[in-house]
């Protein structure tokens, strides 16, 4: 397999397959240059990240033919441009699968194009930030697969080609973590899975039998949780996966529990999305209606003395008040005292109304002209989320807040951010400036706020950001993205000891967008990733049929404590990952799973792999009794 890249994502991906599925990978990275650069040019932890494999690599320049040494499964290449001439140095032709992952969305699609002549069966995933163009570019790149290989079989032409975003892919763990200070949260569609972290039971207690049981969490409470990645000592780490018995052993120690959730809701209106037409109400003010409610009533008042004095009709008395007010009718020299006053008071109506038209007009043009510009914060708001960064990331957790009703306060130092025009048409309180400015957070209502979800992309920004709204509220729930592993563990634990009762939590894009990448690499379509504590769980929609760990088994049967479970069975033709009406969570345990049969698994990584059959392994012998496991 080939991943090629210029940022973390990359490192992790390779990392990823050379780790759980044993995969050999060669690494296209941009070639070093000779003069310094500073550290945000050319981060170090892309560096200490991959030295876990150092021992398991080897650094070539590009179109170096030498042989790969033997023992090892990673070769990194170095080049300038990834061009057809760098693909074939680096084995497309004989590759089962290349991940373009760079940043640049035009690099991957270059890429893309010219991998796609030199190997039609190739299966690629490619990072592209454009959801609509990368629509385009899989019906087009499957199609030309199709094409150059007429007899290629339509199952592997459907992941042929994968388009996928590490913002979309990381946006609702984000997003859930500010909301529930958790980012156990899949959605997929209509397909929203959430992982909720339960207390420990007293012994003898029962647990929910309603919900799936997916990991025992660690025996201690002292586990960094908040950060990917970290090492413990001395702790007894996760249970991924257990069975009944495992569950009832461990009365005192915390559960992570699975919730199938549909969304049920209204379809999303326009006016969510600040594409209806402005309230009648918002174009003025409540001042100015008292006022013209007021004008109004004088005219009623005398266009009906009018009509009482002069006995004329109703209809006729209010035109002449009309006239008198507007100064056009005729002077009522010949007509009665009464009709004469009434004249008078009509004109000095009319002096009176000039005026509130006038600020009635000025007030709608103001509305208008504000309408598409960015709001202010209320001065009431409160229990909002402030999220600080609205580049790729902050933008599709935006999206993802909004969609949930949840109310957010952006903040972002660059009026052009790709973010600010979601904002506006959203109608979403954005302040611009400069977070370590003072005031900045001030404005954003931050001592009011439930949360802080910092988003940008420099670690130094997101950490002076978390301390100066602690310091303004101390409880405050924050979240922040963090690139360095080692930084991120050092910043999370201080933040704990200073703050014992607040919570926070470290999350890295990549970290939780490389499984997807992964399992797509794999030729399976991911649905999401869980991170328990340390660890990872998958989930994933696998085919029954022909395999050994699922096909001619119950539910009960193909579960594997530690591995793999069944928790959902899809009863349509249609694909599992992009269509959920047709799901099944209530499984009989006796069920037995057919050819035609596709289920929806929560698997370990190595799990996965196993179940895929990357690490060929024979089915256990000794099935487990039906009785013993229950599918949720």
């Amino acid at each position: 397999m080939i991943v090629c890249g210029d940022d973390v994502l990359a490192h992790r991906l390779a990392h990823e397959l050379h780790d759980v599925y044993g995969e050999r990978i060669t690494l296209l990275v941009p070639a070093r240059s000779d003069e310094p650069q500073p550290p945000s040019v050319r981060p170090g932890r892309a560096a200490s990240l991959f030295g876990r494999v150092t021992a398991a690599m080897t650094r070539t320049p590009a179109g170096d033919q030498r042989g790969e040494p033997e023992g090892r499964s990673i070769r990194m290449v170095e080049t300038a441009e990834v061009d057809e001439g760098v693909l074939i140095d680096a084995g497309v032709e004989r590759a089962s699968a290349l991940a373009l992952v760079h940043d640049d969305d035009e690099t991957n699609i270059r890429a893309a194009l010219a991998a796609r002549r030199l190997n039609p069966r190739l299966r690629l995933v490619i990072r592209l930030y454009n959801r609509r163009l990368g629509q385009h570019l899989e019906t087009l790149l499957d199609q030309a697969a199709a094409v150059a290989e007429p007899g290629l079989d339509p199952k592997e032409l459907d992941a042929s080609t994968t388009v996928l975003s590490d913002a979309d892919t990381a946006a609702p763990s984000l997003a859930a973590t500010a909301v529930a200070g958790t980012s156990k949260v899949v959605q997929a569609g209509g397909l929203l899975l959430h992982a909720v972290d339960r207390t420990p039971r007293a012994r003898g207690e029962v647990a929910d039998p309603g919900l799936c049981t997916l990991a025992l969490l660690s025996a201690t409470t002292n586990d960094p949780a908040g950060v990917e990645g970290s090492e413990h000592s001395g702790a007894q780490g996760p249970l991924l996966l257990p069975d009944d018995e495992a569950v009832a052993a461990a009365p005192g120690r915390g559960t992570v529990a699975l919730e199938a959730i549909t969304y049920a809701g209204p379809t999303l209106s326009a006016k969510r999305f600040g594409t209806s037409a402005l309230p009648v109400g918002s174009l003025f003010s409540r001042r100015l209606r008292w006022s013209l409610a007021g004008v109004t009533a004088a005219v009623a008042a005398i266009a009906l003395a009018t009509w009482l004095t002069t006995g004329d009709h109703p209809l006729h008395a209010a035109y002449l008040t009309l006239l008198d007010i507007f100064a056009i009718g005729d002077p009522a020299v010949d007509e009665t005292t009464g009709r004469q006053v009434l004249q008078i008071l009509a004109g000095f109506v009319g002096l009176l109304l000039m005026p509130v038209l006038i600020a009635g007009i000025l007030e709608a043009l103001g509305t208008f002209r504000t309408a598409t510009s960015l709001r202010r914060p209320p001065r009431g708001l409160s229990g909002h989320v402030v999220l600080l960064g609205l580049g790729k990331v902050g933008t599709r957790v935006l999206a993802r807040l909004r969609r949930l009703d949840i109310p957010v306060v952006c903040v972002e130092s660059d009026p052009e951010a790709r973010g600010i025009a979601l904002a506006r048409r959203l109608r979403v309180p954005t302040v611009i400036g400069d977070v370590t400015e003072e005031g900045v957070l001030e404005a954003a209502r931050i001592h009011r706020a439930h949360a802080l979800l910092a988003l940008t992309s420099i670690d130094i920004t997101n950490l002076e950001a978390a301390l100066s709204a602690r310091s303004l509220k101390p409880d405050l729930r924050v979240a922040l993205r963090l690139y360095d592993d080692d930084f991120a563990t050092a910043v999370y634990r201080t933040l704990r000891a200073a703050h014992p009762e607040a919570l926070t939590r470290s999350r890295s894009v990549s970290h939780l967008a490389a499984p997807a990448f992964a399992g797509a690499m794999m030729g399976r379509q991911i649905l999401g990733a869980i991170p328990v504590e340390r660890r990872v769980l998958l989930f994933a929609a696998v085919e029954a049929g022909g395999n050994p760990f699922l096909e001619g088994r119950t539910v009960a049967e193909a579960f594997r404590p530690g591995a793999w479970r069944i928790i959902a069975r899809a009863t349509g033709s249609a694909p599992l990952v992009r269509h959920s009406a047709g799901l099944v969570w209530q499984l009989e345990p006796d069920r037995v799973l057919g050819a035609g049969d596709r289920v929806l698994v929560a698997t370990t990584r190595r799990g996965l792999a196993e179940l895929l059959g990357r690490h060929p392994r024979p089915p256990r012998q000794d099935r487990p009794d039906p009785s013993r496991h229950r599918a949720s």
